[in-house]
Formats: structure tokens, C-alpha cells, sequence
């Protein structure tokens, strides 16, 4: 049986994840911050968006869920997963000197269907 060609295959959870990410770095840029970098491997971490603004530089964890019925995205940043990104800003941050003296927070972006919401300070 062959597969109807005008129907599109559904994005992949990594290319919804990525879309999330520049959802997210477009939200940070309009606010007036500089993206430093994305998707950037410090410490064996991946850490998705390390953004400035002024002498305040953030970690932001981005989280994607489509949905009720995946939970809440914020419950997904667990305190082994928030250990680990402060692992890998420890080790960006000792890779990039020039910036030790910054004001560095940790945040989180929910990325839902209606809109994205920022949690500052989420590993506290």
C-alpha cells in the first residue's frame, strides 16, 4: 500500500526540541540578551543556552512538552539533572575566564502550547 504523499511525516523529537531552542533564544533576544552559545558541551553536559545581558549570564535549560498528558516540562529537571548542568556550567565557565566575574544565574524555559515561561533561580 503506498503512503499518501501530501500527508507530511511528523517533526522529530529532536527537531521539535531544536525549534523549542530557538523559540526560546528568540524570547531571551528580544528581551535585550546577547546568546554567548547553544547546544554548547562543557563538563560531558550539554548545556542548552548560555545567554547575557549587561553583567548577569544565564544558563537556561530549555524543556519541551506537547501536551497534558506529557507532564509538566519543569518536572523534568530532576536534582541529578540539575547537579549535571551545574557540572557543565562549572566547567564552561572555567573554559571561558573572561567571564568569571558575571553575575551567573540558572533558569529553566518551559516551552508549552501556550507560551514559554521562565523560572529563574531553578537550581536552588
Amino acid at each position: 500500500m503506498r503512503r499518501n504523499s501530501s500527508s507530511p511525516t511528523p517533526p522529530s523529537t529532536s527537531a521539535r526540541g531544536r525549534a523549542a531552542e530557538r523559540r526560546v533564544a528568540w524570547y531571551y533576544r528580544l528581551r535585550g540578551y546577547r546568546i554567548l552559545a547553544r547546544n554548547v558541551r562543557a563538563g560531558g553536559v550539554e548545556l542548552d543556552l548560555i545567554v547575557r545581558r549587561g553583567q548577569r549570564l544565564v544558563f537556561c535549560e530549555v524543556k519541551l512538552k506537547e501536551g497534558l498528558r506529557f507532564g509538566d516540562p519543569l518536572e523534568a529537571v530532576d536534582s541529578s539533572k540539575r547537579e549535571r548542568l551545574r557540572r557543565g556550567a562549572q566547567a564552561w565557565l572555567i573554559a571561558n575566564r573572561q567571564l568569571g566575574d558575571l553575575d551567573v544565574t540558572f533558569e529553566v524555559a518551559a516551552v508549552r502550547p501556550g507560551g514559554i515561561e521562565r523560572v529563574a533561580d531553578a537550581l536552588v
